[in-house]
């Protein structure tokens, strides 16, 4: 990377042989965490035989993820989570990966994103309707529950509903079993072996395969086009062969975007409520910025470019508490970055939960600040220091997809609700695939206003 920047290299000695491993497997945020309070840029440690990198400036995570790309491969973490996944797009590479993104970014067009917005705020005004004054909810389960109805609906025109509880269970399940093995250098061994976590794994699998597969024949069967994702996987044609994606195919991209399309939501807005219950100053701005954008009508697509203050407080709630924490790549060849060789088969880790509370390029970084975001304050930020759905040719290709999910729910759902936390009791992390709370929050509900009438 070619920069008269000067990036300060740490390397961390290891006290005895493991201690690395051992350290990341107990507390992987915390072990990251200590690392860069070291103040490097790029902070060194041997993990087990392997060069471990961690970049902590957002000069380097544009080299990782955009300029010298090509050099990397996804790290080991995310290639184990193949077990759960299969080959889609979240952990495929090379050819296989550009093809596949080919495939599902019509998915995704401004045209159909309009389509989607009007069943988003359908599914949430039911939610908002089934719940009553004094309430007290689970959010989390809550937001989970809702974001796998609109991702049923609108990617795989499926109503899940009546199979919500089954699949939340079985894939809360499975990132359980898999946080404890997706550090574990053994973890192609482990996997192998009848282990209480590898058979939780294996069973939760299995349960998600079911459903899936299920989707997936009636669709054929009935060879319907609903004009949805499944529609276009079932349709499509390879474009080195002719031919068209097997049900295991199809069944690879299904299961990633099922965990993409409802679970990085679900936190995101997760941690929105949860942020917004403690800063009822943010809260009132949010519901006067509500009242003069909707008034007494329920959200549509066209109301995104009038709901700033709306974003701004979604964007905050995930610089925070980004659904994507962390993400790792692995070189395959030697490459310089910051000014330091990396040898092939280096793993390298960007932590976006510590790079987004970095002081130096987030002035009170750990304040709830949803001002932050408005173009008078952001201008001058650093491109890539804000990185909740990655970046480059690996980015998140459904992104405007959370976005407007994200910012129509959380608007339709304050427009006629006020959500109070029941205790004081601080909320922890549990950093695995994704950002999930460490226990459910519970919620008092606290109704607004009367429902309007659809339409």
């Amino acid at each position: 990377m070619q920069t008269t920047t000067t990036y300060r290299y740490v390397d961390i000695p290891q006290r005895f042989p493991g201690e690395m491993i051992l350290a990341t497997q107990r507390d992987r945020l915390g072990t990251f965490a200590k690392w860069v309070a070291t103040g490097g840029d790029i902070i060194h440690v041997k993990m087990g035989p392997r060069d471990l990198y961690l970049l902590a400036h957002p000069d380097l995570a544009k080299a990782l993820l955009v300029t010298q790309n090509d050099a990397f491969i996804k790290g080991p973490a995310l290639r184990r989570a193949g077990f759960l996944l299969g080959e889609g797009l979240l952990n495929s590479e090379g050819m296989r990966h550009r093809r596949r993104r080919k495939l599902v970014l019509p998915t995704f067009h401004y045209s159909r994103l309009r389509d989607y917005a009007d069943t988003m705020v359908a599914l949430t005004e039911d939610l908002a309707a089934s719940w009553h004054d004094g309430q007290q909810v689970d959010i989390d389960r809550q937001m989970m529950q809702l974001t796998l109805e609109i991702a049923g609906q609108t990617l795989f025109g499926a109503d899940v509903e009546s199979e919500a509880e089954g699949i939340s269970h079985a894939m809360s399940s499975a990132i359980h079993a898999f946080q404890k093995l997706m550090t574990n250098p053994l973890t192609p061994l482990i996997i192998r072996l009848p282990l209480p976590v590898t058979l939780r794994l294996r069973r939760s699998r299995a349960d998600l395969n079911k459903i899936v597969y299920r989707i997936i024949r009636e669709r054929r069967e009935s060879g319907e086009d609903r004009h949805d994702l499944l529609s276009m996987l079932l349709t499509a044609q390879d474009e080195e062969t002719g031919g068209r994606l097997s049900d295991d195919e199809v069944r690879d991209e299904v299961m990633t975007l099922f965990l993409a399309g409802h679970e990085t939501t679900a936190n995101a807005l997760t941690w929105t409520w949860y942020l917004l219950a403690q800063h009822p100053v943010v809260e009132q701005k949010l519901h006067t910025e509500l009242d003069a954008v909707l008034g007494s009508r329920r959200a549509t697509f066209d109301d995104l470019k009038q709901l700033v203050y709306t974003r701004h407080v979604f964007s905050e709630a995930m610089r925070l508490y980004p659904p994507a924490w962390a993400l790792g790549r692995e070189a395959i060849r030697s490459v310089e970055m910051g000014g330091r060789t990396l040898p092939d088969g280096a793993i390298v880790l960007l932590c976006q939960y510590l790079l987004h509370r970095d002081p130096r390029f987030w002035p009170d970084p750990e304040q709830f600040l949803p001002e932050r975001f408005a173009p008078e304050h952001s201008t001058e930020r650093h491109r890539f220091a804000y990185l909740p759905f990655s970046t480059g040719v690996r980015g998140c290709i459904g992104e405007q997809f959370a976005w407007t999910e994200g910012i129509l729910v959380l608007a339709t759902l304050a427009r006629r609700w006020r959500m109070h936390l029941t205790s004081n009791e601080p909320v922890g992390l549990a950093p695995s695939i994704t950002l999930r709370p460490n226990r459910p929050i519970p919620m008092h509900l606290h109704l607004l206003k009367s429902p309007v009438a659809a339409g």
